[in-house]
């Protein structure tokens, strides 16, 4: 049997795969946790852009799969690893607004409302295309909540990574042919906010001995 048949099973494998570790974003409570689910995430990006781009062969998502690989699965993590505080990640709890058990309920919802949505964006579309999109949308759905209720630096912008990831995911299968511009800016963009936010973040941890966003005010200069 051709094994180009068994593509839409191996990526609805991935895309089941992609919406477990968005909710388990949600339920990890250590920032070394959610730091691996992001990298897991990302991998299973490279790993859906690997599948889709076989059949048609498509270089241009090669390209995006090595970009995700180089600047999200290793990039990111060794900058976070290298310019955060390792007391950051041994830290037992991460402050959110709201308990697990609601903001897992509140993830449960919203993706239902990806998938409803998804599924009418798509009605028409290639089946590739219809299970990226619509894991992806309730994926950014649930990303958008990790961000919302997260009240850290660094879970905060994993959150912002995540709903990138997910976009991306449904954004490979509607438009496989990227431009190069946009592989490129995703190589130098990300890791750059990265670098940008683990520098705050050890800023604020050393000055007020918290990564939490609101305690930004204390490196404010006061008046004499």
């Amino acid at each position: 049997m051709n094994a180009q048949a068994f593509i839409p099973e191996i990526n609805a494998l991935i895309c089941g795969f992609f919406v477990l570790s968005a909710f388990a974003m949600v339920v990890v409570r250590q920032i070394g946790a959610c730091l691996g689910v992001f990298i897991a995430q990302s991998l299973l990006l490279a790993l859906s852009a690997f599948v889709l781009g076989a059949s048609p062969f498509s270089w241009h998502l090669y390209a995006v799969g090595i970009v995700t690989l180089l600047s999200k699965v290793i990039v990111i993590p060794w900058l976070l690893r290298r310019f955060v505080p390792g007391e950051i990640y041994t830290l037992r709890e991460i402050s959110q607004s709201i308990d697990v058990p609601t903001a897992l309920l509140i993830a449960l919802a919203l993706a239902l409302v990806g998938f409803v949505l998804g599924t009418r964006l798509v009605t028409a579309a290639p089946l590739l295309a219809t299970q990226n999109v619509i894991v992806g949308l309730a994926s950014l759905l649930i990303g958008a909540l990790v961000l919302a209720v997260r009240r850290e630096a660094v879970p905060q912008m994993l959150g912002i990574l995540a709903m990138e990831n997910a976009a991306f995911l449904a954004g490979i299968a509607i438009a496989p042919d990227f431009p190069l511009i946009a592989e490129l800016a995703i190589a130098f963009d990300v890791p750059l906010l990265a670098f940008i936010v683990a520098i705050l973040t050890r800023a604020v941890y050393r000055r007020v001995g918290s990564t939490a966003v609101g305690e930004l005010a204390a490196l404010r200069e006061h008046p004499q």
